[in-house]
């Protein structure tokens, strides 16, 4: 049958765009397809705060930040932890990634117009030795103009491609099949759905109204992952993580839902590490929701003391911004399955921001002024004030007493102890009487200032908790917050999904979150941070420069 494409691209998220855009640029006819309207171009990664893991990059060197590959994939190695036979790929595509986040991936990005706030931030701290898990140097660079100013280099080339008809976008097209003939895929079969002018992010309608069939030399999946679909999320919740939790705060828009997952299998794709998950324990509830169960995560800094839900600190090295997965594992360990910060204002106006295109308008809207406001001013961020004043998850008070029997007052029940609390404070403000002591977190809030974007931005000098010099007193409820999926199809370098017999299929091609971020879970059990939109980068080129040539 005549084909209505050289290439069918599933998905008009950042690796579909992608991957759309060099199919284009090879002078191939290319077809996107998604279910959400054109306001939704771009997918999660619109929303997303625009972090790219580079290594050595420039903005590292004017820091003073001595980063190498060597370093870099040592560190990714020992956070990947890869101990599966499945990891064959996973661990190929890791090699690949690093070496092309330490060649040519920022002059590629930097040439189509992107840039990077010049203050690398430090994700991912790790903590448990030098072949551990974490980071040992600042690798997140700030995309200037966030999830969108990473998102529109693409979203340009691609409108470019669809003026010059090389590229034609199917919206509301909804994928129920992929056709599969003589064992290889040929294209997909699904529904049109209504139009549906909702704002971007906002549910929308499933009401169909017709169907679809298109065929192609070769189908890309780039639909994403299962973070908006909570049933799946809990069915493959691994028992390392404890029991899945009864109440999450969701952090990707609803049409995250994990579908093509399964019809991928069904055409015969292989899904590996699908148990490999990345959810945030610093979820806040939105007071403002664009999708379902719309939650926001606080990007801290290291000073804040973490209580579990009875009062005691959460063990070294679990302080914020050091083991996201570590800490999950600890929270859903102890029975409960919420958190609490205990900080004051001074930091909350220097170390807390809020994940999110939206929640950074200063970065977002490119805006030195605004950004020396964030620095310089007397206040926390607009966004984190509205959440300090409005957020269901904030008690500010005065005192500790007072403060305590608020965050009790948030809670199913009053876990918290007040003499447990007072305990844990005043213990750990009393190691600040010399300058030195046993608190590792003051150790590594001090090496945290050793770094000059840590001391510059970041990082809130060292006091007294219940010094009212420094307060209101804050408390901050935490709820786990669904994000990615680790596991997805494996594939080779090429991004060719394989079968069961480990032979590609043919005419078959996964990028993005489907993919694991490339060979079907680049990063193992754990991230370096900075990594989802990289990873989504890198495959959405493999596959798109593979099927442009294959098609």
């Amino acid at each position: 049958m005549a084909q209505d494409a050289d290439v069918l691209v599933i998905g008009a998220g950042l690796a579909g765009l992608v991957a759309a855009a060099e199919i284009a640029d090879a002078g191939k006819r290319v077809v996107v397809v998604d279910q959400e309207s054109p306001g939704n171009l771009g997918g999660q990664a619109f929303w997303s705060f625009g972090g790219l893991f580079f290594v050595d990059s420039p903005e590292q060197r004017r820091m003073g930040i001595r980063d190498s590959v060597d370093l870099a994939l040592e560190d990714w190695l020992g956070t990947a932890a890869f101990d599966r036979t499945e990891d064959h790929w996973p661990r190929q595509w890791a090699h690949a990634y690093v070496a092309f986040a330490a060649e040519e991936k920022r002059a590629w990005l930097h040439a189509q117009g992107m840039r990077w706030f010049p203050i690398v931030g430090w994700a991912e701290r790790g903590g448990y030795g030098a072949v551990g898990h974490g980071n040992s140097v600042p690798r997140f660079h700030v995309t200037w103009g966030t999830g969108p100013g990473v998102v529109a280099p693409f979203v340009r080339r691609t409108r470019a491609a669809e003026s010059a008809g090389r590229l034609r976008f199917a919206f509301r097209h909804r994928v129920d099949e992929l056709i599969v003939e003589s064992g290889a895929v040929v294209g997909a079969r699904g529904a049109t759905l209504e139009a549906d002018a909702s704002p971007r992010g906002k549910p929308t309608s499933r009401a169909v109204t017709g169907d679809f069939e298109l065929r192609a030399g070769a189908t890309i999946v780039a639909s994403g992952g299962i973070g908006g679909n909570h049933e799946l999320v809990r069915a493959n919740w691994p028992a390392r993580l404890g029991t899945p939790p009864e109440f999450m705060v969701q952090g990707v828009p609803d049409y995250v839902d994990g579908r093509m997952l399964a019809i991928t299998e069904a055409a015969g794709g292989r899904l590996i590490n699908r148990d490999r998950m990345w959810h945030y324990t610093e979820g806040l509830r939105n007071w403002n929701p664009i999708w379902s169960g719309h939650g926001i995560r606080i990007l801290p800094g290291p000073s804040s003391l973490w209580l579990d839900a009875t009062g005691k600190r959460l063990p070294p090295p679990l302080y914020p911004g050091f083991d996201t997965l570590g800490t999950l594992a600890h929270i859903m360990a102890s029975g409960y399955e919420y958190t609490w910060f205990l900080t004051n204002r001074a930091i909350v106006k220097r170390e807390f921001a809020l994940s999110g295109s939206e929640q950074n308008p200063d970065l977002t809207s490119k805006s030195w002024r605004m950004v020396l406001g964030r620095v310089l001013g007397k206040r926390a961020t607009p966004p984190v004030e509205a959440f300090k004043a409005k957020g269901p998850d904030f008690v500010v008070r005065d005192t500790l007493d007072e403060l305590v029997a608020g965050m009790n007052a948030l809670a199913a029940e009053p876990l918290l102890d007040l003499e447990t609390v007072r305990r844990e404070v005043t213990a750990r403000d009393r190691q600040l009487d010399n300058p030195y002591g046993k608190d590792l977190q003051i150790a590594a809030i001090r090496q945290a200032r050793n770094y000059v974007g840590d001391k510059l931005s970041r990082v809130t000098p060292l006091h007294r908790l219940l010094d009212p010099k420094y307060g209101p007193l804050i408390g901050v409820k935490l709820n786990i917050l669904t994000r990615k999926t680790l596991g997805g199809f494996e594939t080779d370098l090429e991004s060719r999904v394989l079968g069961p017999s480990g032979d590609a299929i043919g005419g078959l091609y996964a990028a993005g979150e489907a993919a694991g971020f490339g060979g079907g879970g680049v990063h193992g059990y754990r991230s370096l941070e900075g990594t989802f939109l990289g990873g989504c980068i890198f495959s959405g080129r493999a596959a798109g420069r593979s099927a442009a040539a294959r098609a």
